[in-house]
């Protein structure tokens, strides 16, 4: 079993509240969910406005298939979310043999 995980560090375009953040990360959460079947979840700075840290898990058999979803909630992050702008990304993969 392999175990994958990716960091996204974003800066928001022009919000100005906690409520207009949550307003602009809750259709990305919902959306990487639902499209790259992952689990999801604001992971981080969560008391600055214009920052959020979204942190993506996948669980799956092989190697190949638990880089291809995190691929996909990458390009789904970076292409068809322009409201973000992606600082950095970090990733993670672990064996359950590890």
């Amino acid at each position: 079993m392999w175990i994958g995980w990716i960091e996204f560090d974003l800066l928001l375009g022009d919000v100005h509240s906690l409520k207009e953040k949550r307003g602009l990360l809750r259709p990305l959460l919902a959306d990487l969910s639902r499209r790259t079947e992952v689990a999801v979840a604001e992971a981080g700075a969560h008391d600055l406005h214009r920052r959020a840290v979204v942190g993506v898990s996948a669980v799956g058999a092989d190697l190949p298939h638990v880089r291809d979803v995190l691929d996909r909630a990458e390009r789904l992050v970076a292409d068809e979310h322009p409201e973000f702008t992606i600082l950095s990304t970090r990733r993670g993969l672990h064996s359950s043999e590890d």
